[in-house]
């Protein structure tokens, strides 16, 4: 593992073309999946023990995120990290959706406020479960 310096050096060193371009495309897509779930940047920063400046700039594509971050932040966000990184499985190769997936893929095609009329309707499903 290497020193505090080494490790903001590697995360804030110029990136390639083709790097800068997946930081910020995987920035653009943190920050779509954030919004669409009413997840504020301050409230990823406190989750991911940064500051709300650096999620801006981590959706920003300014500054690159730790790979590492990449399962937690997919977590947090209910999504995979191939999702989060653009990569979709080969053709043919997976089975049928689960029907749970189809639902969710369903609902995030609705409008913001169906979107979150689904979510409460969850949430106290889930509540009540947990009785």
């Amino acid at each position: 593992m290497g020193s505090i310096i080494e490790m903001t050096w590697a995360q804030t060193m110029p990136a390639d073309r083709d790097e800068k371009q997946f930081f910020k495309e995987l920035g653009a897509s943190i920050a779509a999946l954030r919004k669409a779930q009413n997840i504020t940047q301050v409230q990823l920063a406190e989750a991911l023990g940064v500051s709300q400046q650096t999620v801006t700039a981590y959706e920003s594509g300014r500054r690159r995120m730790p790979v590492s971050s990449l399962p937690f932040i997919a977590r947090f966000l209910g999504t995979t990290v191939e999702d989060l990184i653009g990569e979709r499985p080969a053709p043919g190769k997976r089975g049928p959706a689960p029907k749970l997936q189809q639902q969710i893929e369903r609902i995030q095609q609705l409008p913001k406020t169906q979107q979150k009329f689904v979510m409460q309707m969850l949430d106290t499903v889930l509540a009540q479960a947990a009785r």
